[in-house]
C-alpha cells in the first residue's frame, strides 16, 4: 500500500508543540490529535484558551494515522466525510476517488492541520496516562508517559470511538517465529507479502478491507472467520473533475443537510414498511440499493429493517442470495454467509472483491465455530482440525469500541472515585458529554452519543460546537465549572436503553453492546434516535440555561486573569 509523503512540517521526529506557560499550567487539555481533537483545538483557540493536545502516536491523524493496514479506506464518501466549518477548505481540497484511502484522508488531516496552523500546540508521542481532579483548586492534574504533568480547567477526551485494539485472547502468539500484525497498529514500513504464506484472523470491517489486497499479493492467503460478515460492494470509483465541481458547487446547502439529517448524510428517507411491498418490489428496491454502493443503502429501502425482525429477515436473505451468486463454491458461500444476527445489527462492511477473493485457488476460508483456534505455534496457527504453517498473522481483531479509550487513562474524579468504578456497570454520563463528579471533563464521540451510528465528522462537529459554546458561556458568565447531575445523568442513560429497545440491535452480541470483550458490562453503547433528534437534545439543554448540568464558580477566578 502506497504511503502519503510527509512533508518536513508533519514530520514526526520533531514535535513543535508549543510550551504552555512555565508552571505547565493551561486553559484546556485535548486527549488525541486525530479529526476530534484537532477540531476541538481549533475551536478553543478561537475562544483565546491555552490549549495543549497530547497524542500518543508519532504523528497527527487519530484513526488515520493508527489504521494503515492494507485496503484501509473510508465507508462514507470522501466528500462528505470531511470538515464542514470551512467553506474555503471545502472549495481547495480535491478528493480522488469516492471512498478515499487512509492515505489520503491523512494527507487531508496533515492539510488541515497546516492551513489552521494546529501543530504548535500538538505534543506528540505523549500518552496521558492519568487525570485527577483537584476538588480544592478545581482544576485537573494529568500526568504523562513522558514524565510531564500539565494541570487545567478544562480537558476534553477526543480520544477517538475505535481507538483500543482488543486483546485476540488467543494463546502463544509470542512464541510465533514470523512476523505478527494488527490492523490497528500496522507498522509505518510497507509490509511484504509477496512469496508468503498469510493469516487473517477477523473478518469485520478491517479484515474485510485487508484480504483481497492482501490475497492479491500472498502465495496463501488463509482467513479464520468466526462470524461471517454482511458485506456490501463499495463501487468505489475515481472522482471525475466535473462530478467534483457540480458537488462543490452545492456544498453550502449539502452541509446544511447534513446537520440536519438522522445520520450525518443525506438521502431520501424510506416511507413504507419492507412487509408492505410484495417480493418483487422489494427485490428490485434492494438490488438498486445494492448497486449503489452506499454502507446504509439497504437500511435505507424500508421504514422497519432495524425494528421488525421479519422485514430484516427479507434484506438478510437478499444479501446471502447475492454472497450464493458470487462464490463458486456452495460450502464456502454458506460459510460466508451470516445467520446467526440480523442485517445492519452489527456495522455491515463495505467492501470491493471480497467475495471474489474466495473464488481464488490460493484462498481458504476457515470456519472457527466448526474448528476453533487451540493457540499460535512457533510455526503457524492450531485448529481443533490441525496446524497451519504461517510466515505472517495479521489480527484484524477489533476494538474496546467507545469506553476503551476513556477507561485506558486513570481518570479519577471527585472524592477519588475513578471513571472506572462509576463506569462498572456501564457507562454513565448526560448527554454523551459529561459523567457526573468529573466536572469540565468533556468527551467528543464517547458512549451513549450518535457517535458509530451516524457519519462521525458531522458528530464530531455537532459536539465539538456544543463543547466551545459550553465553555464560551462559563467565561461570558464569570462561571468556571460544569458537572453533570446524577438525576439528569440516570435519566439520560434510561432515554438512550429505551430508544436501542425499539431497534434490533440490543439483543445481538457485538461491540455495539461490548459483547466482544470478555467482562465488559453489556450495554448498547450508542444514542439510536438519529444525530438530528440528539442535536435537538444538546441544543434544548444549552437553551434552557443547560438543564441537567449544574453551572457554578467555586470560588476560583475567571480563566482571563488566570492567564495573565
Amino acid at each position: 500500500m502506497s504511503r502519503p509523503t510527509i512533508s518536513p512540517a508533519s514530520d514526526p521526529t520533531v514535535s513543535a508543540a508549543r510550551p504552555p506557560a512555565a508552571d505547565d499550567r493551561v486553559d484546556a487539555v485535548v486527549v488525541g490529535a486525530g479529526l476530534s481533537g484537532l477540531y476541538q483545538l481549533h475551536r478553543l483557540r478561537e475562544l483565546g484558551l491555552t490549549t495543549v493536545v497530547f497524542e500518543a502516536g508519532d504523528d497527527i491523524g487519530g484513526t488515520w494515522y493508527w489504521n494503515r493496514y492494507p485496503g484501509a479506506r473510508c465507508d462514507i464518501e470522501s466528500m462528505s466525510y470531511s470538515y464542514s466549518f470551512s467553506p474555503e477548505l471545502d472549495q481547495e481540497w480535491e478528493w480522488s476517488e469516492r471512498y478515499a484511502a487512509q492515505p489520503e484522508i491523512l494527507r487531508y488531516i496533515h492539510h488541515v492541520a497546516d492551513r489552521f496552523g494546529l501543530r504548535e500546540d500538538v505534543a506528540l508521542r505523549t500518552r496521558v496516562t492519568r487525570a485527577v481532579y483537584d476538588g480544592a483548586d478545581h482544576r485537573w492534574r494529568l500526568s504523562t508517559d513522558t514524565g510531564r504533568t500539565v494541570t487545567a480547567r478544562f480537558v476534553i477526551m477526543a480520544t477517538g470511538c475505535m481507538s483500543v485494539p482488543k486483546d485476540p485472547g488467543i494463546p502463544g502468539v509470542d512464541s510465533f517465529t514470523g512476523a505478527v500484525h494488527h490492523t490497528a497498529r500496522w507498522p509505518r514500513e510497507d509490509v511484504s507479502f509477496a512469496g508468503k504464506r498469510v493469516a487473517v484472523i477477523g473478518t469485520g470491517c478491517s479484515g474485510v478491507q485487508a484480504v483481497p489486497v492482501i490475497a492479491g499479493e500472498a502465495a496463501s492467503l488463509t482467513v479464520f472467520q468466526r462470524t461471517p460478515a454482511y458485506v456490501l460492494p463499495a463501487r468505489n470509483r475515481p472522482l471525475r473533475a466535473a462530478e467534483r465541481s457540480a458537488l462543490k458547487a452545492g456544498y453550502p446547502e449539502f452541509r446544511r443537510a447534513q446537520r440536519r439529517s438522522r445520520g450525518g448524510t443525506v438521502f431520501a428517507p424510506p416511507t413504507r414498511s419492507a412487509l408492505e411491498a410484495d417480493e418483487t418490489e422489494r427485490t428490485a428496491a434492494y438490488e438498486a440499493a445494492w448497486e449503489e454502493g452506499f454502507l446504509n443503502g439497504l437500511v435505507r429501502t424500508y421504514t422497519d429493517i432495524l425494528t421488525d425482525e421479519e422485514a430484516n429477515a427479507t434484506v438478510a436473505e437478499f444479501v446471502r442470495s447475492r454472497i450464493r451468486s458470487v462464490v463458486t463454491d456452495p460450502a464456502t458461500a454458506e460459510r460466508l454467509s451470516p445467520r446467526t444476527f440480523p442485517f445492519a445489527t452489527k456495522r455491515p462492511c463495505l467492501g470491493t472483491g471480497y467475495y471474489e477473493t474466495y473464488n481464488l485457488p490460493h484462498v481458504a476460508l476457515v470456519d472457527l465455530r466448526a474448528t476453533p483456534i487451540e493457540r499460535v505455534t512457533p510455526r503457524g496457527i492450531r485448529t481443533s482440525d490441525g496446524e497451519h504453517d504461517l510466515d505472517v498473522i495479521v489480527l484484524a481483531t477489533g476494538f474496546d469500541a467507545l469506553t476503551g479509550s476513556q477507561l485506558a487513562v486513570d481518570i479519577v474524579g471527585k472524592g477519588g472515585v475513578t471513571l472506572r468504578e462509576r463506569w462498572a456497570e456501564g457507562p454513565r454520563n448526560h448527554l454523551g458529554l459529561v459523567s457526573a463528579g468529573f466536572p469540565n471533563l468533556f468527551t467528543v464521540l464517547g458512549p451513549l452519543s450518535p457517535s458509530v451510528l451516524t457519519n462521525i465528522t458531522v458528530s464530531i462537529e455537532q459536539q465539538v460546537e456544543w463543547i466551545t459554546d459550553c465553555i464560551g458561556h462559563l467565561l461570558r458568565n464569570g462561571l468556571t465549572e460544569i458537572d453533570a447531575t446524577p438525576s439528569a445523568e440516570a435519566d439520560w442513560g434510561t432515554h438512550v436503553a429505551e430508544l436501542a429497545a425499539r431497534t434490533l440491535y440490543p439483543a445481538v452480541d457485538s461491540w455495539y453492546t461490548g459483547a466482544n470483550v470478555p467482562g465488559k458490562p453489556r450495554v448498547f453503547l450508542a444514542y439510536a434516535g438519529g444525530l438530528d433528534r440528539y442535536r435537538e437534545e444538546c441544543d434544548t439543554a444549552a437553551r434552557d440555561g443547560y438543564t441537567g448540568f449544574t453551572l457554578s464558580s467555586p470560588g476560583a477566578f475567571p480563566l482571563s486573569e488566570e492567564r495573565e
